[in-house]
């Protein structure tokens, strides 16, 4: 199996979730004895080839012409496109299909996202002049709508079986002409285990709250931050005393959402301190805004145990493809609360809170609400366990493997066999 995406696993590579997808993906497929290679836009000071501890080999294509855009994979993104397709689809088959094609063997390529769109149009037209295309089964995925304006849809499809990652981007495909096959996304198993306790334990004491309330993501204004300012607004003036902890990127809405709570009469601390000060505990006690800001990057192991001690996450999103750190939160122990586009996982009031606008009202009301209940946050608690058991990777794999056998299925009847 080879993946073709411009995110990865190195830092330099990571924008949003992709690059956590394919990385996971690839590992889980590595462990399921699959031979796997992932080739991504690396980071250009690390090797061009590695190996994981988890047996995928990576390929950090384009490192010359990286070097050119030292700022990360989509500096420069425009003319890594046309590199990509041009270098990747040849490096592909001459390392993998031509040889399985010897052995009488099918390689499965799996490509994420609108950036490589030319490169699987040019792969499929290199093996049908080399008369190679039945020795491999091209995927191409969706995770967003981002660039959907600039795919040539016709010859994707002619060049690919086309897949996405929930029914909400099934729909937002349809409107394309474009029918695509649904395989969700996954989470390690690893997960389910849980958090450090002993982290949890020590974001509790520090934050305290009435409620804890926390939001980490993009700042994006799809994101809804202004949402969750708004409510944390709202549940101060009936009374309570929330703190909302939040984490975000450097984009410039992030200013637009400590402006919003000061004019909300909210106060904010922006806490510089990371993890690895071993005040970090000590000085996140010593704070006392209703709002947080930690400005610091949070280990995963931190980061879900942030999770875990809020009485609830806010991955209320306005527009969600997928919504993977729903299921993260779920996985984690933490209560989330999402928004109502492509988190299809999420069951109202069962193993989550779901919102349907934008107004904090509604988000306060849910909150204030479903905490007040001891056992229905503890059955919502149940509830989002089983559920982020079903989502784990593996499960995953057994879609994927079904889907393949329908290709399979349906490519022979296309050629009469």
């Amino acid at each position: 199996m080879v993946i073709l995406c411009f995110e990865g696993p190195d830092p330099y590579s990571q924008v949003g979730g992709l690059g956590v997808r394919v990385t996971e993906l690839a590992e889980v497929l590595a462990e399921s004895g699959a031979s796997t290679e992932l080739i991504f836009i690396g980071d250009p000071k690390l090797p061009e080839r590695s190996v994981t501890e988890g047996g995928v080999r990576l390929h950090r294509a384009l490192q010359t012409l990286s070097r050119d855009y030292p700022a990360g994979v989509y500096d420069g993104e425009y003319n890594k496109i046309d590199a990509f397709a041009r270098e990747v689809p040849q490096i592909v088959i001459d390392e993998h299909i031509a040889p399985a094609a010897k052995r009488g063997e099918q390689v499965l390529i799996l490509v994420e996202e609108w950036q490589t769109v030319k490169t699987t149009v040019e792969l499929n037209r290199k093996l049908r002049e080399q008369h190679l295309r039945s020795s491999a089964v091209i995927l191409w995925n969706a995770n967003n709508t981002y660039g959907f304006d600039s795919v040539d849809w016709v010859a994707l499809h002619g060049s690919s079986t086309i897949t996405t990652i929930s029914k909400f981007m099934k729909f937002e495909m349809r409107q394309r002409g474009v029918n695509a096959l649904v395989i969700p996304n996954g989470i390690p198993a690893r997960l389910l285990d849980g958090p450090p306790p002993d982290l949890v334990k020590r974001f509790r004491e520090a934050i305290g709250g009435d409620p804890f309330l926390a939001k980490v993501g993009r700042f994006d204004p799809d994101k809804r931050w202004f949402q969750a300012i708004d409510a944390t607004h709202e549940l101060k003036k009936r009374g309570g005393r929330p703190r909302l902890v939040i984490r975000g990127g450097s984009e410039p809405h992030g200013r637009e959402v400590v402006l919003r709570a000061k004019a909300a009469g909210l106060t904010v601390d922006e806490f510089p301190v990371g993890i690895e000060d071993a005040m970090f505990f000590y000085e996140l006690a010593r704070t006392s805004g209703d709002v947080v800001v930690l400005t610091a990057p949070l280990p995963q192991p931190v980061l879900f145990a942030l999770y875990a001690a809020a009485d609830a996450v806010l991955a209320n999103s306005g527009k969600e493809p997928f919504g993977l750190v729903g299921l993260e939160v779920m996985a984690a122990g933490g209560l989330p609360v999402c928004g109502a586009t492509g988190e299809e996982y999420a069951e109202p009031f069962v193993n989550a809170i779901v919102c349907d606008t934008e107004d904090g009202l509604e988000l306060a009301t849910y909150i204030e609400s479903t905490l007040a209940d001891p056992r229905q946050i503890h059955l919502m608690h149940v509830a989002a366990q089983a559920t982020a058991q079903r989502y784990t990777w593996p499960t995953v794999l057994t879609v994927l493997a079904r889907k393949l056998e329908f290709i399979a299925a349906r490519t022979a009847e296309a050629n009469g066999v």
